[in-house]
């Protein structure tokens, strides 16, 4: 007689119940701290290429208009992953998906450290991109989860915090490994922080079994919203380069712009939209994404040209670069959770016209600056434009989501998150694109008023075949290498007067943000007469 075997008993799902009774009340904080190191890794890796930009473009003889990529490409990726973020997650869980997007951004970050030439570290950057915007949406939601409804504040304060340390040290820690030891291990130095958040991660993360069926995705959505992003940021960025009017930009442009429509109605009329367009409807949610836009585009195109204007025009090291943003990110850490505390007591519409103001202000005062301007001085500059930034941020992210029914919370969230990222990739590019115009603008007068009719330009000239003449400079090469030296100084002029020029705009565009920032504050008005009465 022989006995049957007894059944196996099937393994647990290690879902986020069954880790919090297995870890106990720590796990809460385990999965947080898990998460946030996964982050930061991502953070770190969009701001510490910023400092990199003038040694990459010597590496690879490119300009602004290539090099503005690395910041550029992350962002616009980042936010279409965003998009992806739900639909992975439900058909690989939040294990898989976590550990897979680690495995990827490090791949990137592998790729770009090692990368021939700038296609490659471009597109090492894309897949950077793509993994952080679908990663940091998972972790955030599983922080949400796995606590209670009155600590969830708290914890997605200290993830915030984590979040606004990163890029306040990135710079500096770009910075460091370009003086010491070459721009490519800027790329390397997230690589540790995914290490030990993909070890954690399997641990930590809650995890589902994998889906039997594939969930219906709206990949029409989708593909629409990579051809507009493709469309409208190569044109923008290459339109100097090759022409505004050229065929092939007229091309991206009017492509771009099509398929942007097209996205816009298309989320309007399919039944599963990755964005509802309809909640922009409410005209207070439609200001405060007007204005979640501008601040991003405002947070990361400042990010993005300080840095290269001081190593450019100031002449500071990479590492001088970085310890120059340090303060001002420092600050943030501390004014996030106060700015959030003011915004309970003080209107919404109140704090966000003051945050734009000094935001603008900030940049006003780099109007100014050039190679004689102290460091300490430049960092006040930066600093008045942080706190800026500092009061918008927190009460941008209540007003958006307190002007929503509690049914459209959740895609409010993610609406003004989009918006946001979307504002940050268009930005830079925007920005960038602004430079390379102005700085041909400039170029093209000065040279103008450089003929030998200029008793000014004549004197410098000879003088500097003098100079040359004494170094012992042939004589036959000493008008060539003057008229040389002529040609760097108008360049220089030129880059120094677009650089103001833009500082000028992006203080202008941030005063432009206050016209829906009134509307805002007309909105609140009226809501609160209509509760008074």
């Amino acid at each position: 007689m022989t006995s049957a075997n007894p059944p196996v008993p099937a393994a647990p799902v290690q879902n986020a119940a069954y880790l919090a009774e297995h870890y106990g009340p720590a796990y809460r904080w385990l999965v947080t701290i898990t998460g946030m190191i996964g982050v930061v890794a991502m953070v770190l890796a969009m701001t510490t290429v910023n400092v990199a930009v003038p040694d990459v473009m010597g590496a690879f003889g490119i300009g602004q208009d290539k090099a503005q990529w690395m910041s550029s490409a992350y962002m616009a990726t980042m936010t279409a992953g965003m998009l992806l973020n739900v639909w992975v997650s439900g058909v690989l869980g939040e294990r898989r998906t976590f550990i897979g997007a680690l495995f990827f951004f490090s791949a990137g970050a592998l790729l770009g450290g090692m990368a021939p030439n700038e296609d490659v570290l471009i597109f090492a950057r894309i897949l950077q991109g793509f993994s952080a915007g679908i990663a940091q949406p998972l972790v955030m939601a599983t922080i949400f989860t796995v606590f209670p409804a009155d600590r969830r504040g708290s914890a997605m304060g200290i993830f915030g915090l984590g979040v606004v340390f990163a890029p306040a040290i990135g710079p500096t820690l770009g910075g460091l490994m370009i003086e010491y030891f070459s721009w490519r291990y800027v790329f390397f130095i997230s690589l540790p922080f995914c290490g030990l958040a993909a070890i954690l991660g399997a641990l930590f993360m809650p995890t589902r079994p994998l889906a039997r069926e594939i969930p219906p995705f709206d990949w029409l959505g989708f593909g629409l919203l990579l051809v507009g992003l493709w469309g409208l940021m190569t044109g923008i960025a290459d339109g100097q380069r090759e022409g505004w009017a050229s065929d092939i930009i007229v091309l991206r442009l009017t492509l771009g712009t099509l398929a942007a429509v097209g996205f816009v109605l298309w989320e309007l009329h399919t039944p599963r939209a990755l964005l509802d367009m309809r909640i922009f409807a409410n005209l207070e949610f439609s200001a405060t994404a007007v204005i979640a836009f501008i601040f991003g585009a405002g947070m990361m195109g400042s990010t993005y040209v300080i840095p290269v204007f001081v190593q450019t025009m100031v002449g500071f090291t990479p590492l001088l670069a970085g310890l120059m943003m340090m303060p001002a990110g420092l600050m943030l850490a501390v004014i996030f959770p106060l700015a959030g505390r003011m915004s309970d007591t003080i209107p919404a519409s109140i704090m966000i016209i003051g945050g734009l103001i000094l935001f603008s202000l900030g940049f006003a005062l780099m109007v100014g600056a050039d190679a004689n301007t102290t460091f300490w001085t430049l960092v006040g500059m930066v600093m008045v434009s942080r706190l800026g930034l500092g009061f918008i941020n927190p009460t941008l992210n209540a007003a958006a989501l307190k002007a929503l029914p509690p049914e459209k919370v959740r895609q409010g969230a993610g609406v003004a998150n989009f918006m946001r990222q979307l504002g940050g990739a268009f930005g830079i590019n925007l920005i960038v694109a602004f430079f390379e115009v102005r700085t041909r603008f400039h170029a093209d007068a000065l040279t103008a008023t450089q003929h030998w009719g200029n008793h000014t330009t004549e004197r410098l000239l000879l003088e500097v075949e003098r100079l040359m003449g004494r170094s012992g400079l042939p004589f036959q090469q000493q008008k060539a290498a003057a008229l040389e030296y002529l040609g760097t100084m108008v360049n220089t002029q030129a880059q120094m007067l677009a650089f103001s020029d833009t500082f000028i705009i992006i203080a202008i565009v941030a005063l432009a943000a206050l016209v829906p920032a009134a509307l805002l504050s007309r909105s609140q008005l009226r809501v609160r007469r209509l509760a008074w009465r």
